[in-house]
């Protein structure tokens, strides 16, 4: 009989809450969060009611502001800018250096607010933590080569960004600008991380760094975030059809962008016997239910070594753990080592579940469907943003399992005959921002990878987005602007001497970096 679990002890939304507003009460009042702006906290907004995807608990929900409270606060945000430009890189660096300290001193309690938010198991959400501030301390010691003649832009940074990666993409993102010379302002993503962001933003904003944290929704701040002409950069991270739109509004003013979107990355096997080495790595690309923008959903497989793709993959994808991320047998144990916990919502869950559906009754074949009566729960929670990994062999084209990206632990197979097939299977969702290719044959790989249209590719193992000085980007309709990562991230949101042409995808030129 299955032991009956319990939360371990310090662990619930109300202790994550209590802490939350005893670190930092300017920001947290009540039963609310508040917006920054103008550099203090604002109780203003219109709290919408959250619950969090881990078991239906309701949570503190995002204080959407009006799209004329959004116009002020871009408007503050530029007064911010026009101070800390010329404030000397060494003070920056050491009030953004003061701010990394308090973030590593309330490390577990950010980890606990991305659990709760965003369904993140511990493990991984301490390791968004620990990439934001790891990451940006690296920033810091390289920043002074990397500004040589190059200044601030004009106006502040407008950051909208998705809600899987608060932290190391967000979080990170915002203080690198600020390093550079840049006031920042972010939306909150609407569908968590809320509290995580109030509270780092309410660090640095005790550091003196130019922060702005707003919500609401992206039709109602749009306008101001995107349109202003206060803003310098607009850096948005999310879907295509939103994506998009940005894009348009960013080429019709001339505005410098950095806009991250979707793709279908692929995993191709091509004449490979290296089975036993991609057993592990087939597991681990369902980290966080695939909800990131570098998982694997799809596989292009070889038919003829179909059969030895399965013995390896099945038994990975049975072995995966997902379920409750704070839940325990005993209160001593340590929270659970899991692969995944819920999808963002309850939505998304049915959405997905709702394609796998359409697509086998149109034709797609069920390889293996787990099921969550074997998952890590508590006893009657609620499970409604669950979903057990699910593997389709040869999607229909009508399905959007077929083109586009599930961000969900949704596998699919594609079985191909000639190497003109699987490239066209690989690069079905028009550039892709990582691509992987197993073949034996280092020849075979150096000759296929550059036709597949992905940023990056690798020879029989993933790849990520990456820390530090590895580049990130992508191809196609993937990724539009400018090119991040390393130097590239401190040059996208600076200016240089010019011809100041950026690496990046641009309306008017593609350049890949040197």
């Amino acid at each position: 009989m299955a032991a009956t679990l319990t939360h371990k002890p310090g662990t619930t939304w109300a202790d994550a809450w209590q802490r939350s507003l005893a670190a930092a009460p300017e920001a947290f009042r009540d039963d609310r969060v508040r917006n920054l702006w103008d550099g203090r906290w604002h109780a203003d907004g219109h709290p919408l009611p959250a619950v969090t995807p881990v078991d239906g608990t309701p949570i503190a929900g995002p204080p959407r502001l009006d799209a004329a409270t959004a116009r002020q606060a871009v408007r503050a945000s530029l007064d911010q800018h026009r101070a800390w430009r010329h404030i000397a890189l060494p003070e920056r660096r050491a009030r953004v250096a003061a701010t990394l300290d308090a973030l590593a001193a309330h490390r577990e309690l950010l980890a606990l607010l991305l659990v709760w938010e965003i369904g993140k198991p511990w493990r991984l959400a301490q390791a968004d933590v620990d990439r934001a501030i790891d990451g940006v301390r690296w920033y810091a010691d390289e920043i002074d080569r990397m500004l040589e003649g190059r200044s601030p832009l004009p106006g502040p940074v407008s950051n909208i960004a998705s809600w899987n990666y608060p932290m190391s993409v967000l979080g990170h993102a915002m203080l690198v600008q600020a390093l550079a010379g840049n006031a920042v302002i972010a939306k909150t993503p609407t569908d968590g991380g809320l509290a995580c962001l109030t509270l780092a933003a309410a660090l640095a904003a005790r550091e003196g760094v130019p922060l702005t944290l707003v919500s609401g929704s992206s039709g109602e701040l749009s306008e101001a975030l995107v349109r202003s002409p206060e803003i310098g950069c607009v850096s948005f991270v999310g879907g295509r059809d939103t994506g998009a739109r940005v894009a348009t509004a960013v080429a019709d003013l001339g505005k410098r962008h950095i806009l991250e979107q979707e793709g279908l990355n692929a995993w191709g096997i091509w004449n490979f016997t290296g089975w036993d080495e991609l057993g592990p790595q087939i597991r681990k690309t369902f980290d966080y239910a695939k909800q990131r923008c570098t998982a694997y959903p799809r596989f292009v497989v070889q038919r003829s070594c179909f059969d030895a793709f399965l013995a390896v993959y099945l038994p990975a994808v049975r072995a995966i753990r997902l379920g409750h991320p704070l839940a325990v047998e005993h209160p001593a144990d340590p929270l659970p080592d899991l692969d995944f916990g819920p999808l963002i919502n309850a939505a998304k869950a049915k959405e997905l579940d709702d394609q796998v559906a359409e697509a086998i009754d149109r034709g797609a074949i069920p390889l293996h469907r787990g099921d969550l009566a074997d998952g890590h729960f508590l006893p009657d929670q609620d499970r409604s943003a669950y979903l057990a990994p699910v593997t389709l062999l040869n999607p229909p084209p009508s399905s959007p399992l077929h083109h586009a990206e599930p961000f969900g632990p949704v596998d699919t197979l594609v079985l191909v005959d000639t190497e003109a097939e699987l490239l066209a299977a690989m690069n079905a969702s028009n550039g892709a921002l990582v691509a992987a290719l197993s073949c034996d044959d280092p020849a075979t790989y150096q000759r296929l990878a550059p036709q597949i249209r992905a940023f990056k590719t690798g020879h029989g193992k993933p790849r990520s987005r990456g820390d530090r000085d590895e580049l990130f980007g992508g191809f196609g309709a993937s990724w539009r602007g400018a090119f991040v990562g390393g130097d590239l991230l401190v040059h996208a949101v600076t200016e240089g001497p010019d011809p100041d042409r950026t690496p990046g995808n641009f309306p008017d030129y593609h350049l890949m970096p040197a």
